[in-house]
């Protein structure tokens, strides 16, 4: 790791003065401390943002609002995220470890980097690390890499459970800085790879994510999240899915669907929710929606087993909500 300098700060504003190149905030540090000792990140100066205030978990008549400081913990274990948006507890729960879930903040579990074996290794050719000295996953191994999103410049996975459950729901973000605050969809807070896979969200200079807003979805009551992975804890998900439908009798009234694991960014599945309403609630529904999330994929040598894989994860998520296992 290699020296810097350490400022801990109290206010939006002061963090938003820091923005120059070479400063990087730190809240959990549960990513970026590993980060800068792999020398992957080199930042001059670390700004500690763990005494602004953006906290709090309320329910109001709009929807669910969390402080982007908020332990991934207590969100997980806060009795209206657990009844009203179950999808969003159980991606939390199923995200690290109890120790780093005790750190880790919302804000950064939602800007944590990708797990690419390349981007890590500074030995090796990463455009997202170094932009235009190419992408070794593309044709090395690659595994555990995207199949939707990609470009034949990065095809990293996006690593949040938490981001899939909150596509699903349509969150929004709160973003703020020293000129002023937005609000911005978090589908659309993220960036695809294209040709600049270095840019991967849309955050300026100096600005935060100060809270992330659940719209009010009574429904989403009947949520879940569904994570594949090579063991049951501490892994990164190979496929996951995110899903919520609103059922009316044995009719599915409307759905949603996001999955994770599998894209460079937490992937919304439009077309498998389209062919969900209507419909009864029974296995062959299930799985005929499910087998539309193969459109759109591009796989690699070694992760073409993913486009199956994400298919039984979202039958098995949407049978679980149904009560057909």
């Amino acid at each position: 790791m290699r020296p810097f300098t350490y400022e801990s700060l109290s206010s939006v504003k002061e963090a938003a003065s820091r923005s120059e190149s070479g400063s990087a905030f730190i809240a959990g540090g549960t990513t970026m401390v590993d980060l800068m000792k792999l020398e992957v990140l080199t930042p001059e100066q670390v700004v500690d943002i763990t005494q602004l205030p953006m906290r709090g978990i309320e329910l109001g008549a709009d929807g669910l609002r969390i402080g982007a400081m908020e332990r991934m913990s207590d969100v997980a274990a806060h009795p209206t995220v657990l009844a009203d948006y179950p999808a969003v507890a159980e991606s939390l729960l199923k995200s690290a470890s109890p120790q780093i879930r005790n750190m880790a903040s919302i804000g950064g579990n939602l800007l944590q980097r990708t797990r690419c074996g390349y981007f890590r290794d500074i030995s090796t050719p990463c455009n997202k690390r170094e932009p235009g000295s190419g992408c070794s996953a593309f044709d090395g191994e690659n595994r555990n890499h995207a199949i939707f999103g990609t470009s034949p410049l990065c095809v990293a996975t996006h690593p949040s459970d938490l981001a899939v459950a909150l596509a699903a729901l349509d969150a929004e973000l709160r973003l703020e800085s020293g000129a002023g605050g937005r609000v911005v969809k978090l589908d659309d807070f993220y960036l695809l790879p294209g040709e600049t896979p270095e840019k991967e969200n849309v955050l300026a200079p100096g600005e935060l994510i100060t809270e992330v807003r659940i719209p009010r979805l009574d429904w989403a009551r009947r949520s879940t999240y569904l994570k594949v992975r090579d063991r049951e804890s501490y892994e990164f998900a190979l496929t996951s899915a995110a899903v919520a439908l609103n059922i009316d009798g044995d009719q599915i009234r409307d759905a949603r669907v996001a999955v994770g694991g599998v894209g460079t960014k937490p992937w919304r599945l439009p077309a498998v929710v389209q062919s969900l309403v209507g419909k009864s609630v029974n296995r062959e529904t299930f799985t005929q929606a499910a087998a539309l999330a193969a459109e759109g994929t591009r796989p690699l040598r070694h992760n073409r087993y993913k486009i199956e894989l994400v298919q039984r994860t979202i039958t098995r998520a949407l049978m679980n909500l149904g009560g057909l296992v």
